[in-house]
């Protein structure tokens, strides 16, 4: 369901950066600015992550660290009992203990989109990992 707003940018630079930076991507300029307010939104409620693009889209990371779902994905779930989890991927990731918390909460607010990540994450290592095999099987034949 779309919203239909007005905004009017009161320096000219901005919208003029906007246009381009669509221009670029390849998107409108309404669906570039939903993005970056999006985004803007999130990183208010979440400070200590941001955003980046790759192969996969754009994703939230933790600021010069890793991806949040790759956190979340050594975090949660799995056999390390709950109350050595945020120790645990302190240590594995060489992260500050209020990175691992603010990966977390954005997981929390934000699952299916983590999750969706994760799962997207796992389904490209399966994928490599048959091809690595299917290599392997025609080297041994």
């Amino acid at each position: 369901m779309t919203h239909p707003m007005s905004v009017r940018f009161h320096d000219e630079r901005v919208a003029v950066q906007l246009k381009a930076e669509a221009t670029v991507r390849n998107a409108s300029t309404s669906a570039l600015a939903e993005e970056l307010i999006d985004e803007g939104l999130r990183i208010r409620r979440h400070p200590l992550v941001g955003f980046r693009d790759g192969s996969a889209g754009r994703r939230a990371h933790l600021g010069g660290g890793p991806d949040v779902w790759e956190v979340i994905g050594g975090l949660v779930g799995g056999d390390v009992p709950v109350d050595d989890r945020i120790p645990r991927a302190v240590e594995v990731f060489g992260l500050r203990r209020e990175q691992v918390e603010a990966a977390l909460a954005y997981y929390a607010e934000f699952t299916e989109e983590v999750d969706a990540q994760i799962d997207a994450n796992r389904r490209a290592a399966d994928e490599a990992e048959a091809a690595w095999r299917r290599q392997q099987d025609l080297l041994a034949g």
